[in-house]
Formats: structure tokens, C-alpha cells, sequence
């Protein structure tokens, strides 16, 4: 499945796109905050590839101009935050050349589309640990609404404790807000 917006193509990913990914993935300033480690190799970015950004909606974030991968973007199910079958929750990270841009934003709203429209869903999760401030900054652009904090939260790839806030969109909220 590949879907487009205006500037990107969200497409699956593919082990040629690991160089691609090790670019921005290890970098300090991108996955440490998102909850993942820096990746440390082009090989530890392919591994990823491979065992991670490989759920059947998981997409690469590329640029229509040249279609390599620049971030990702994920619907989940059967996560810790759902409470339903009929419920997903929404990660993503884009590579820090690309912070500012609005992309993430675009590529997020495809996604939830497509999730309302396409994959039956009615309610989207969303979270970010304290001083993600451009995670919380894009959930809001999106239509998220704040639910909870949760204090003590395991972050496995991270080994550590952090406080995590939880936002959602309802499929009525959305086509409330998009009519």
C-alpha cells in the first residue's frame, strides 16, 4: 500500500532504505525523546527495517521529489492504550533536517484518514513523553484532545521511567472538524 499527499509518499519500507534510515536515525536529538535509542549503524537501522517498521501499516516518510525514506509513521493495534478492536494508536519521527516543515502533520492526517475511513476505526491514540514539546505541538494541529498522564511509564528500548500524556481524535471529532 502506498499512499500520497501533497509533498510525500508514505510507502512501506524496504531493506534498501536503511542507509536512508541510519541517517536520521542516529542521530541524539530524534529517538532518545520518541523513546528509542540512537541507531549506532547502518546494519542496527537495517535490523530495524526489518523487525520493527514492518506492521502492515507501517510507511516510510519520503519526499515526493525523491521517494527515500526521511521518517516513519505507524497505525498500531492491540496496543497498551487501546480498549478496543475498533481503536489504533498513531507514532511517528521525522529526521531533524526535516522539523518545521509541517510534514509530519501532513503525513499524519493521511494516516488518519485513513484509519477512520478505510480501516473502520473510531478512535486514534496518541502519545509523547514530557519534553516532546513538537510531538505535543503536531497532536494538537491534528485534533488530538489531551486524556491522561501516566507517571512511571517503562520506556523497554530506553530502560528508564518516564511520564508519558495521552491524546486522542474520535472518529466524531474528526469528521466534525473536517466537514
Amino acid at each position: 500500500m502506498e499512499l500520497k499527499t501533497e509533498r510525500l509518499i508514505l510507502r512501506p519500507w524496504k531493506e534498501s532504505d536503511a542507509e536512508d534510515l541510519y541517517k536520521y536515525a542516529k542521530d541524539p536529538d530524534v529517538g532518545p525523546i520518541a523513546g528509542w535509542n540512537s541507531h549506532e549503524s547502518v546494519d542496527e537501522s537495517l535490523e530495524v527495517i526489518k523487525n520493527v517498521l514492518n506492521g502492515e501499516e507501517a510507511y516510510a516518510v519520503c519526499l515526493k521529489e525523491d521517494n527515500r525514506a526521511i521518517g516513519a509513521i505507524e497505525i498500531m493495534f492491540n496496543r497498551p492504550v487501546t480498549q478496543s478492536d475498533d481503536e489504533c494508536e498513531l507514532g511517528f519521527w521525522i529526521g531533524k533536517p526535516f522539523w518545521g516543515r509541517g510534514l509530519i502533520p501532513e503525513a499524519a492526517r493521511e494516516l488518519i484518514r485513513r484509519a477512520f475511513e478505510d480501516l473502520g476505526v473510531n478512535k486514534v491514540w496518541c502519545g509523547y513523553y514530557d519534553g516532546n514539546e513538537k510531538s505535543k505541538r503536531t497532536q494538537e494541529k491534528l485534533g488530538f484532545k489531551y486524556q491522561f498522564t501516566a507517571e512511571n511509564v517503562y520506556v523497554p528500548l530506553m530502560k528508564e521511567y518516564r511520564t508519558e500524556h495521552i491524546s486522542c481524535i474520535t472518529k466524531e471529532d474528526y469528521y466534525g472538524s473536517n466537514a
